[in-house]
């Protein structure tokens, strides 16, 4: 089993985002070279919004950033990638994680819940190698190389990047998130910045792993410091941001999945400024 292959760099949304973007959307941002796109949040496990986004393209690869084990069964999960596999061979990644303990009152120790999902995943015959696992620390990253083709690091730094592929090895693979503003005003940057980061400020485990980067807690007290937002969101000349994202393939990612905080009619204008000095052009 090899890697999957998604290209250097895809495009992050949340999974309502690209049920409202044409064809001829998504088959510009096909053609601009982004390998794959990511659908966030949790989607129910049925997941009939994502055939038509892979109808509409011809090599567009898609991953869930991620389907979560406490609102989507493993059963009828592993059905829908039977079936989107079926009808569109090795373009479909799913990507799934735990949520959040302040979202689910029948949240449990992460890595055991995990471990029994993937277990199920194993029995209904979903490929390990066209499984990802959003994982942040040492051991659920661990768990991801083990059990999955690798992991999907959300809202993290090329720090983070490089010591996630010392746990996991060469051979998992590697996919973290970056968010970016395209302008140049770095205080609207941290505007925008700051509101995507809002939710993210309440919950322990996104915390835990800022704790663990070496942010402090003046970094993390809402809104958030400018340390905190410079790092995890990247901003400037499409060339300043361009070198933002690279590093984390200098860390070892191997593939970057680029979150542009725009409004949806604006994305694809977003991308095809950034795809020159990301070399996907």
């Amino acid at each position: 089993m090899g890697k999957p292959d998604l290209g250097r760099f895809g495009v992050f949304g949340h999974y309502s985002q690209w049920q409202q973007l044409s064809g001829a959307q998504l088959r510009d941002i096909e053609g601009l070279g982004y390998g794959a796109i990511w659908a966030g949040g949790s989607p129910p496990a049925e997941l009939e919004w994502v055939d038509p986004i892979l109808a509409a393209t011809d090599s567009l690869q898609l991953a869930t950033g991620i389907v979560n084990i406490w609102t989507a069964a493993a059963g009828p999960t592993a059905d829908s990638f039977h079936r989107i596999d079926k009808e569109y061979p090795g373009r479909f990644l799913l990507g799934i994680g735990v949520g959040h303990p302040e979202a689910h009152t029948e949240y449990r120790k992460p890595y055991d819940a995990l471990n029994d999902y993937l277990d199920e995943l194993d029995r209904h015959g979903v490929p390990k190698d066209r499984i990802v696992v959003a994982a942040l620390g040492p051991q659920v990253l661990k768990l991801s190389a083990r059990r999955s083709a690798g992991a999907h690091p959300y809202l993290t730094t090329p720090e983070h990047t490089r010591a996630a592929r010392e746990l996991i090895g060469a051979d998992a693979f590697l996919a973290p998130e970056h968010k970016v503003v395209p302008t140049t005003d770095a205080a609207k940057a941290r505007e925008v910045g700051r509101k995507a980061l809002e939710i993210y400020l309440n919950l322990a485990n996104y915390l835990n792993n800022w704790r663990r980067l070496g942010f402090t807690d003046a970094d993390l007290v809402k809104p958030g410091g400018d340390a905190l937002v410079d790092a995890v969101v990247a901003y400037g000349s499409t060339d300043a941001i361009a070198a933002r994202l690279q590093q984390h393939l200098t860390a070892g990612a191997d593939h970057v999945p680029v979150q542009v905080l725009t409004g949806t009619d604006k994305l694809v204008p977003a991308l095809a400024e950034l795809a020159g000095p990301l070399g996907l052009q």
